[in-house]
């Protein structure tokens, strides 16, 4: 396929698809190049033999996956003109997004209250220290889908996302999909790199 051909709604349609993508591809990169610094420093002498996973981590990873499969009906919903569907299923994306990163707050407070670690200071692990660092950077980008998320269900309630023109729910649903495989990485990364 010739990408200079067809018209001009087109060509941005595709470069702005192919930004998102640029864009997501270094986002990966830098969430390995933290992930490669784990590894690296598992060698130091301070470092925890046992991590522990706290149980909130793992029901937001529930969370997480539930809110993939609410996007996806939603991204259906609205492509076949399905409003009030595609309204209750962005509605539902955005709850569980909200409520992971209530998960994602508990999650710190169990390594805080229950484990006993804290990001800095004299209670704080190098090894908890990076898992801080890690969920937070993470926890960022989950913010910002959740921005966009907001402003797809505005612009779903303003209709539009009408006539073919639903580039907007396109672009946020694949970078919703992305953080939630990230979260899916990290959180096996985490189970099975200790």
């Amino acid at each position: 396929m010739d990408y200079t051909e067809g018209t001009e709604e087109l060509k941005i349609r595709r470069a702005k698809k192919m930004m998102l993508w640029f864009g997501i591809v270094s986002l990966g990169m830098s969430f390995a190049g933290l992930t490669s610094a784990y590894v690296v420093s598992k060698e130091r002498a301070d470092w925890l033999e046992n991590l522990e996973i706290p149980n909130a981590f793992i029901y937001s990873l529930i969370i997480i996956m539930l809110s993939s499969v609410t996007m996806l009906l939603a991204k259906n919903a609205v492509l076949k003109g399905e409003r009030t569907k595609g309204f209750v299923f962005l509605v539902s994306t955005l709850l569980l997004g909200v409520l992971f990163l209530v998960f994602q707050y508990v999650g710190f407070s169990q390594i805080y209250n229950d484990f006993g670690y804290a990001f800095t200071g004299s209670t704080s692990s190098i090894t908890y220290s990076f898992v801080f660092l890690i969920v937070v950077v993470h926890i960022a980008h989950v913010i910002a889908a959740l921005v966009s998320l907001l402003v797809v269900i505005y612009n779903h309630f303003k209709q539009r996302y009408v006539n073919g023109k639903t580039l907007g729910i396109e672009l946020c649903a694949t970078f919703w999909h992305f953080v939630d495989f990230l979260w899916i990485y990290l959180f096996l990364f985490f189970y099975f790199v200790r």
